[in-house]
């Protein structure tokens, strides 16, 4: 079986992609705000307990992220003014109102990310997915005064159904298929993909790959300037994915600081959010010129 969501495109091959102000990066911040089930193994910092029903080391690993990581991470956006893309589990709403509440309050994006992240839809059929699409949607709009215009599975995972229905909820970008330095049209009318990250993912980076915070400085960095070293004529865009309950611990979040302050000071940066990246693409003659040949 052949994927059917997308054409083939060669980077090199595509009309010029332009940015506002001349940037040549399109940036966001992607911030995942998340909640898990006490009761389902999840992301885990040691697999000696993963098993266990509760998991006290690793179900308290991740909800510091929601007790103390997120303020780390919101005062820290707000002092450099970097808008944030929220990648949201609408059980995030009313569990942690407060935090709903933060989000509300400032200009920033908000994605969609599925209930929770410990419950994948990949299994479920469409009237189920459909129901489950709905009551999340509804819920974020509900606490934020947001209707989400993007979308990123819980562990990046969909059903052949969800681009569909979620355009139908009026969403217009994945974040799922992270194949691509630049936004692209799929085959659902009025959708795109638009570039997410597992390479400098914090979970893949820290946990999976550990890390140190001087690497992760480093390896972001050379990232970027590898971006903007080829986009002299062709945009591209540079998504950071964080998580608060681990690149907000204590001894890795300064390390995030200087990230962001240096990216903050590139002028041929475009400091933005994910909708706003969204919003100039599907408005691009680029767009319109992918579109046709999909």
């Amino acid at each position: 079986m052949e994927q059917e969501l997308y054409a083939y495109s060669a980077i090199g091959e595509r009309p010029p992609l332009r940015w506002p102000g001349g940037a040549r990066v399109a940036f966001y911040v992607g911030l995942n705000v998340e909640h898990y089930l006490i009761d389902r193994p999840s992301t885990s910092t040691s697999m000696a307990t993963i098993a266990l029903t509760p998991d006290p080391m690793n179900y308290g690993w991740r909800d510091y992220g929601v007790r103390v990581g997120i303020w780390r991470m919101i005062e820290l956006l707000d002092r450099l003014e970097i808008p944030a893309s929220v990648l949201l589990n609408s059980d995030v709403c009313p569990f942690y109102p407060q935090i709903a509440a933060a989000i509300a309050e400032r200009d920033w994006a908000v994605v969609a990310h599925g209930q929770n992240n410990s419950t994948l839809q990949a299994a479920m059929d469409e009237g189920d997915e459909q129901a489950y699409l709905e009551d999340m949607v509804a819920a974020v709009q509900d606490a934020t005064g947001r209707r989400p215009l993007g979308w990123l599975g819980p562990a990046l995972t969909e059903t052949f159904n969800t681009p569909r229905l979620l355009a139908a909820l009026g969403v217009r970008y994945l974040l799922d298929w992270c194949n691509d330095d630049q936004p692209y049209p799929l085959r659902v009318p009025g959708m795109i993909s638009l570039p997410y990250s597992v390479e400098l993912n914090d979970i893949s980076l820290f946990v999976t790959a550990a890390t140190t915070g001087e690497q992760y400085v480093r390896l972001v960095l050379d990232h970027l300037d590898q971006l903007i070293s080829e986009s002299e004529t062709a945009g591209r865009v540079m998504a950071l994915p964080v998580h608060p309950f681990v690149i907000s611990q204590p001894a890795r979040h300064r390390h995030l600081a200087a990230v962001l302050e240096e990216i903050r000071s590139r002028s041929d940066v475009w400091v933005t959010t994910s909708d706003a990246i969204c919003e100039h693409y599907l408005a691009s003659e680029h767009h319109r010129a992918l579109a046709e040949r999909a």
